[in-house]
């Protein structure tokens, strides 16, 4: 998994850690409502708070002692970040677990107003009916049927947006939304921590759009019978159950650059298991290591599916492309859900994704159908070769790479609101299906953050 920022590794670890919690010590409801609370809400209840000081404050001791983190969270791999990489990793969980006591550290709320006027400018007496806009006019039309007009208007005024709870008890800020942001002061760069993340489309889009069980869809007088949060809590729940009776996950140790894969079609991956059941480990790659992977070995070639988040679509080009093996599979996210885009500016975007993916060496696939939230290419095998590798993500919750190496990679942006998708492979994204989000961040840029997925 490859990201912007350290903010946004931490926010993963934080997030597969908690969906990851064994079930004796964190009921499933328990989970889920943590879960969303931290991932989707700028203010906590007091006890998601206390939860998230004291994880923060574990994964702080964690991160400087490898051995002892190969054994309490034996699917994290941390080994191909640089040491000061590891250090400002650090310093983020300390600040999270109350290093800096009191709301002042993080007042959410004075800078969530404050980004609301600097993007509504003259229009922010109107912010209502701006929100109703975006609502019924983009968001509305773009498929987002079930976002209810309280809950959207909710989430824009006060930054939360999956209320389970009296009002009244969201009071803490969410240190996780944080970030560092360089800022010019009287001509000179000054570094500034404040809340850079999304102020426009909002969590919903991730898990609370689609459903599996259509009852959840149906509406009543032409308005749905449930809401986009209560859509996303039953999605999380079913997510996090299915984690459970999956089993714990017992990773294989080592670095994958250190490891060699198997020629295909070998013996031994041929009986290596069911894929949905065998250990998985998720490895953190250092910031910027994008264009540089294909020189490693081990790089070349490995990866089985490519994911890349719309706000990272920068960074498709050849390099990652000789990362994917021939028959291998690209996922990029679309800016469908991104309100501040005119339809003639997504489809130029659409137009871009796919010249940057010809460009890397893929080719569209023919049975994908329209490409309204996802655009997906495969990398053309060479004539004579044996059968397309299988994606390791079948069968199998979307919760991170397959080991003992990675067999896909994403591209998730930033590490401001992740409201996203939980993600299945190695990444630098985020995993393909809307109704299953992944645990990471999707990025857009300016003021707008595209949704993510577990």
């Amino acid at each position: 998994m490859l990201e912007h920022n350290l903010e946004a590794v931490a926010r993963h670890m934080l997030l597969f850690s908690l969906a990851l919690e064994d079930p004796e010590k964190m009921g499933l409801q328990e989970r889920s409502e943590t879960f969303l609370e931290v991932w989707g809400n700028a203010l906590l209840r007091a006890p998601v708070a206390a939860f998230v000081r004291a994880q923060a404050a574990r994964l702080a001791l964690l991160v400087p002692e490898p051995d002892r983190l190969a054994r309490e969270l034996p699917w994290l791999r941390l080994c191909a970040l640089k040491f000061r990489e590891r250090d400002a990793l650090e310093a983020v969980f300390r600040f999270w677990s109350g290093g800096e006591r009191g709301p002042e550290a993080f007042p959410v709320g004075r800078l969530w107003d404050a980004r609301v006027r600097h993007y509504l400018g003259s229009r922010y007496d109107a912010r209502r009916g701006v929100s109703d806009w975006d609502l019924r006019m983009k968001l509305h039309d773009r498929g987002a049927l079930v976002i209810h007009t309280q809950e959207f208007r909710r989430w824009r005024d006060t930054g939360v947006a999956f209320e389970l709870r009296d009002s009244s008890v969201y009071h803490v800020p969410n240190r996780t939304l944080a970030s560092g942001r360089l800022l010019t002061h009287r001509g000179e760069r000054v570094a500034a921590r404040g809340y850079w993340g999304d102020i426009a489309t909002g969590p919903f889009v991730a898990f609370g759009i689609e459903a599996d069980d259509q009852s959840l869809l149906q509406t009543r007088n032409g308005q749905p019978v449930k809401t986009a949060g209560e859509i996303t809590q039953h999605n999380l729940t079913e997510v996090l159950r299915e984690l459970a009776s999956w089993g714990r996950p017992g990773a294989a140790q080592g670095d994958p650059e250190d490891e060699q894969p198997e020629p295909e079609g070998s013996s031994k991956q041929r009986t290596s298991g069911d894929p949905a059941r065998e250990p998985f480990a998720l490895h953190f790659l250092p910031l910027g290591s994008a264009h540089a992977l294909h020189h490693k070995g081990c790089y070349q070639g490995r990866f089985q599916l490519l994911y890349v988040a719309c706000g990272m679509v920068n960074l498709l080009g050849p390099e990652l492309g000789a990362c994917v093996a021939p028959g291998g599979n690209l996922v990029v996210e679309s800016a469908r859900f991104l309100v501040d885009l005119r339809l003639e500016q997504l489809q130029a975007f659409a137009a871009r994704v796919g010249e940057l993916a010809e460009a890397a060496g893929f080719t569209p696939c023919a049975t994908a159908g329209p490409a309204e939230t996802f655009a997906r290419f495969t990398k053309p095998r060479a004539a004579g070769s044996g059968p397309p590798p299988q994606s390791p993500s079948l069968g199998a919750p979307s919760v991170g790479c397959a080991t003992p190496a990675p067999s896909a990679t994403a591209l998730s942006p930033r590490s401001d609101h992740a409201h996203s998708k939980p993600a299945s492979h190695a990444r630098v994204g985020a995993d393909p299906e809307p109704q299953c989000p992944s645990l990471t961040s999707n990025g857009g840029s300016g003021d707008q953050e595209p949704p993510a997925r577990f």
